[in-house]
């Protein structure tokens, strides 16, 4: 845990959720090196991008590296910086131009994705400043910091939502078949995401917000890619889809721990 200048602990560090998430970027780390292809979290990468092959090596060493450096004391102010840095780097180079060329549902679906993985990273580096990002990085640490996190997380869970409702066909038919009214499902959970990512952007029982969100990602992970994997007949996709759900429900639980200090119930705070 770090503390503010208050004295009061401004995120939660060390926490469960942090282990996970670093345990998923070594994993996603492992997986690039063993496939030699970009892990699911990271795609869709253009074909013609130049070096191509050289930066899935490059990502898989970033997520392996940062993963392991997460889980020493020594090492994690340095690991989450680099993170962060790495993939703010991803998202404005290969993913916010996309925005403005093709601004589909699609392209915001994987701007998004990649937005979270961002939201739990700045949490974790504002968590663990040194003294040079203290003095020259403040508004990117402490309370500053996890408020900017948290603000791209609200953001991120809202097209989240909306695919859900939009691709209606091919949401509803991914609820387990022991439930019923499949359709009125895939309606619930697209509006349940879009009213957290509003709780979380205005401060309205955020802290309940996030934690039902991440719980409703883990979910959705359990209930629905885990029996698809675990039947052995997951084809690649499936298999990307699970990777891509199980990296976004430990992201969600990162930012969901920073909540710990204030109320469930807390209105008017970030």
């Amino acid at each position: 845990m770090n503390e503010n200048s208050t004295g009061q602990r401004t995120v939660s560090v060390g926490s469960v959720g942090h282990g996970v998430f670093a345990a998923t970027m070594i994993g996603l780390g492992i997986e690039g090196l063993i496939r030699r292809d970009f892990a699911p979290i990271w795609e869709p990468v253009p074909e013609t991008l130049p070096a191509r092959a050289l930066l899935i090596y490059l990502c898989a060493f970033v997520a392996l590296a940062s993963g392991i450096g997460l889980l020493l004391r020594r090492t994690v102010a340095d690991a989450a910086r680099l993170l962060l840095a790495y993939l703010l780097l991803w998202l404005w180079l290969l993913r916010v131009p996309h925005i403005f060329i093709s601004p589909t549902l699609d392209v915001w679906y994987s701007s998004c994705q990649t937005l979270v993985v961002v939201a739990a990273a700045w949490v974790l580096h504002a968590g663990f400043p040194t003294d040079r990002d203290r003095q020259r990085f403040a508004v990117a640490t402490g309370d500053a910091g996890v408020r900017i996190a948290r603000v791209l997380y609200g953001v991120s869970l809202i097209p989240f939502g909306l695919a859900h409702v939009i691709y209606l066909q091919a949401t509803a038919p991914l609820v387990p078949d022991w439930l019923p009214a499949h359709t009125a499902w895939a309606y619930l959970t697209g509006a349940t995401f879009v009213a957290a990512g509003l709780a979380v952007l205005v401060g309205v029982y955020a802290r309940l917000a996030a934690a039902l969100s991440a719980l409703q990602i883990g979910l959705f992970t359990l209930l629905v890619w885990v029996p698809i994997v675990a039947s052995g007949a997951a084809n690649a996709a499936q298999w990307g889809e699970f990777v891509v759900s199980w990296t976004l429900t430990a992201c969600a639980w990162v930012v969901a721990d920073s909540y710990r200090n204030m109320s469930w119930l807390a209105v008017g705070k970030r």
